[in-house]
């Protein structure tokens, strides 16, 4: 009797790990999303199916449908919510062979452009110990007046002029760079009129060169800056060994006083604010390391934290969310609180609570995204994206 009933049990396990839920939902999707809810149920118990999409690889895209990306989604049905019913995503602008479009996006809604940068050091950006990464800037009313009259991709001309940016600040733009060499990574103020004349904020901390900065956002309501030092620049060989734990710090122009407020990070490196500033997220992307490899049990987080109203230190940190492709790179807020995050299949999106309720899908890796008027503009390394989805983001350059 014992034999036989854990042969009944054994069976009955086998079974069950082959059975998937079903279920059918009555939603009207966008023209980027036909056929594209995943309805998790239907995925919570795959066996041994899990190679057919995956293949064990953190890199690689969910993409059980096997439809041809660029596509949305959904995860959720309160992501219509945020594509809207008519959403698509379209090539804007490629680059085959050269990653001109990794980081750094800033929005100037009064000239209607975005400007970005290139890799910094990472593959085909064409950025090393000796040559600078690439800033480029894209018109958006081109954009379009273009994508009006064609129902296909595009590629728009983009016209060539650091690593992460944010703004308008001050009515300029607002850049980190990684530095490059024995030259010191810095914060910077640029005027995104021609010459493009720059000035350099900061350079160091008390003396000691930072290692290589990420992002960086202005707190809303201040007029501080709080940016991201991972060790990047040396991982991929373009900066000399770190002088710096890893860290996330706050920079106030108007007193020159520069410290500490979040550590205890592999790699920092997306940062934003909720609009009330009360609430800070930071990503890890610990599992890529340059030069020295992946590790795929190391972080692909997204951290929360709240924002000390008194000190600005960012405190009670928690998870918020993990990417299972690739990492979180660049991260944004919309307006209804939820974020996005470029990951390795595209731009991922989760609620105010943490849940993945859809993806921009690229099934390739989509470091950055910025909220213009036409929509949301997903950098690719070497090709732009435009998703004209009806949610809108947080105006940064009110703060």
């Amino acid at each position: 009797m014992v034999v036989s009933a854990l042969v009944v049990l054994t069976i009955a396990i086998a079974i069950a790990s082959t059975t998937r839920v079903t279920t059918s939902l009555n939603l009207t999707l966008p023209p980027g999303a036909v056929n594209q809810f995943i309805n998790p149920l239907e995925y919570n118990v795959l066996g041994v199916d899990y190679a057919q999409w995956r293949k064990n690889d953190s890199l690689a895209g969910f993409n059980p449908t096997n439809a041809t990306p660029p596509l949305i989604q959904i995860f959720d049905p309160s992501f219509l919510d945020v594509t809207g019913p008519n959403a698509t995503i379209r090539l804007v602008a490629s680059h085959p062979g050269f990653a001109f479009a990794h980081e750094a996006p800033i929005y100037v809604p009064d000239l209607n452009v975005v400007f970005f940068s290139s890799n910094d050091g990472g593959p085909f950006g064409y950025s090393d110990w000796h040559n600078n990464s690439v800033v480029s800037v894209l018109n958006m009313t081109e954009i379009d007046n273009v994508l009006a009259v064609t129902t296909s991709g595009v590629n728009l001309q983009v016209q060539t002029m650091v690593n992460g940016g944010t703004g308008p600040y001050k009515g300029n733009l607002l850049f980190v760079t990684s530095g490059r060499a024995l030259l010191p990574p810095s914060v910077v103020l640029v005027n995104p009129i021609p010459p493009f004349n720059t000035t350099v904020l900061l350079d160091n901390f008390y003396g000691r060169q930072f290692n290589s900065l990420n992002d960086i956002k202005v707190l809303p309501g201040t007029d501080i800056l709080f940016f991201t030092d991972p060790t990047y620049g040396w991982m991929y060989d373009f900066r000399p060994e770190p002088m710096l734990p890893s860290q996330v710090y706050r920079f106030d122009p108007s007193t020159g006083q520069v410290r500490v407020v979040a550590d205890q990070f592999v790699h920092p490196n997306g940062i934003a604010f909720t609009p009330d500033g009360k609430t800070a997220f930071v990503t890890d992307t610990g599992l890529v390391s340059g030069l020295f490899g992946n590790n795929q049990t190391h972080p692909a987080t997204i951290y929360q934290y709240d924002v000390d109203p008194v000190t600005q230190s960012f405190t009670n940190r928690r998870v918020f969310a993990y990417s299972d492709s690739g990492i979180p790179d660049g991260i944004q807020l919309d307006t209804k609180g939820n974020v996005y995050s470029g990951c390795g299949d595209g731009t991922q999106v989760w609620n105010s609570e943490g849940t993945l309720i859809g993806k921009l899908f690229l099934n390739n890796t989509s470091a950055e995204m910025i909220f213009t008027k036409s929509g949301l503009l997903i950098l690719a390394e070497d090709k732009i994206y435009l998703a004209n989805i009806q949610a809108k983001g947080i105006d940064l350059a009110a703060y």
